[in-house]
């Protein structure tokens, strides 16, 4: 009997004008998933994984996100267990607000924090840096302790708040990173995961790292 060669799993890049769309589908295609980059809103339902990037400002990503609908399909998306990944502002609008030049704009409140202006002497922070992931992590499976991942950000969580005090339900892993002082680099919740750094543009640690994601799919 022949054995059928294994399915890849599908994952849309959600493109709602906010985000390195096409880095992002070349990345995760390189990682061995069937990428689709759109908007349409049974295509996102319906596909294996869900990545949402981000670059720029929180409240227009957040105001772009609302415009396709994008905050409807997180939503029902994780209502049902179904995989999402967001990256760099698509991690940060997963937040309850954001704090930008004083303004607060609301998040999608899938975890309690505040994304505010990094404590830092130097602002972006732009370049390569590692991160302190917890034992057990699915995400970072197979890469080294001193792997570095690509960051270019100004604004950032410096507090986690969530706790868990059901004790049936698996508690968030939470990697940190450090620049100036330490801030969220990356969530594991449930179907829901998140990097403030672009595994997209991190080399071969970036790849094994969206491996990773697929592979949980």
């Amino acid at each position: 009997m022949e054995l059928s060669a294994p399915t890849s799993k599908k994952v849309v890049v959600f493109d709602y004008g906010f985000g390195n769309v096409r880095s992002a589908e070349r990345a995760l295609a390189r990682a061995g998933a069937e990428v689709e980059i759109t908007r349409d809103y049974d295509r996102a339902m319906n596909a294996d994984g869900l990545l949402v990037p981000g670059v720029g400002a929180f409240a227009a990503c957040m105001k772009g996100l609302h415009e396709a609908r994008g905050d409807w399909i997180i939503d029902r998306r994780l209502s049902g267990g179904r995989p999402v990944m967001g990256i760099c502002v698509g991690m940060q609008i997963l937040f309850a607000r954001g704090i930008e030049h004083g303004v607060q704009t609301e998040g999608l409140d899938e975890w309690p924090g505040s994304v505010e202006p990094l404590k830092a002497d130097i602002v972006p922070h732009m370049g390569w840096n590692t991160v302190d992931a917890p034992d057990g992590s699915q995400l970072f499976a197979g890469l080294d302790a001193d792997a570095r991942f690509y960051f270019v950000h100004s604004y950032a969580v410096h507090d986690w708040s969530l706790e868990t005090h059901n004790t049936a339900m698996t508690a968030p892993k939470v990697t940190w990173s450090t620049h100036g002082r330490p801030f969220v680099a990356a969530v594991e919740n449930g179907a829901l995961w998140a990097t403030q750094f672009h595994p997209e543009k991190s080399g071969d640690a970036g790849a094994q790292l969206l491996k990773n994601w697929i592979g949980t799919l």
